[in-house]
């Protein structure tokens, strides 16, 4: 289920194909490093418990090297009592709890401190009421045509940090409600070029968000990510 707010509260509320009827967003870019998960390390080490079962010396882990032997043992007997795994499938199971939100009366300059602060690309934006009313990204924010040019006077810059953050967010802006599909979330990022949707219940507050990364870090992770059923 999805869902539109715009600055006169919710517009629209239905599937992903009526969604697609209500016309185009803007199509945005945004690039972002990817940490490394260190999943060859894991492997090895449990690799190692596999074959070896316990935690003495081997050629392959000298005795002297205690500590290591102490974490692999210990994490041998955290796996052990791991709970079942389950399939993810559903925008709850990756989307990120609590999103960091702006208010409507932030200035653009306030909104840039936020997302710097919290290493974010977007956030939605809300209105006095807690309302979701838009979507502020670093991409809309950087666009070549909205930036001052070089040779400008410093008070251009000032003016545009000033601007309050309505006049520059994405808006009317899609959300999606906890229990969709994910495959039908990644439908609608391809489709609206967005990075991320805010994540809205069934009292229209924003209690999450999902964004194109944490589609891809369920793709890689374990619990795996259920593609097929």
């Amino acid at each position: 289920m999805f869902s539109v707010y715009g600055k006169a509260g919710r517009l629209f509320r239905g599937s992903m194909e009526d969604l697609r009827k209500i016309g185009p967003t803007s199509a945005l870019s945004r690039s972002r490093r990817v940490a490394g998960l260190g999943q060859e390390t894991l492997d090895s080490f449990v690799s190692h418990l596999s074959l070896h079962g316990n935690a003495h010396p081997t050629p392959a882990m000298p005795a002297q090297d205690a500590p290591h032997r102490d974490a692999m043992a210990a994490y041998a007997r955290t796996a052990s009592h791991q709970p079942p795994r389950h399939a993810l499938s559903l925008v709850r199971d990756i989307m990120n709890p609590g999103a960091i939100t702006l208010s409507e009366s932030y200035t653009v300059g306030q909104a840039w401190g936020l997302l710097t602060e919290h290493q974010l690309g977007q956030a939605p934006v809300l209105d006095l009421e807690g309302r979701l009313i838009g979507l502020l990204t670093r991409a809309e924010l950087m666009r070549a045509d909205r930036l001052p040019g070089p040779q400008r006077h410093a008070l251009a810059w000032q003016a545009l940090l000033a601007q309050s953050v309505t006049d520059l967010m994405l808006t009317p802006i899609p959300s999606v409600a906890p229990e969709t599909d994910i495959r039908r979330l990644a439908r609608v990022l391809l489709d609206t070029g967005l990075p991320g949707l805010p994540v809205v219940d069934e009292q229209d507050h924003v209690i999450g968000f999902v964004s194109r990364t944490d589609i891809l870090r369920a793709v890689v992770a374990d619990p795996p990510l259920d593609l097929w059923t």
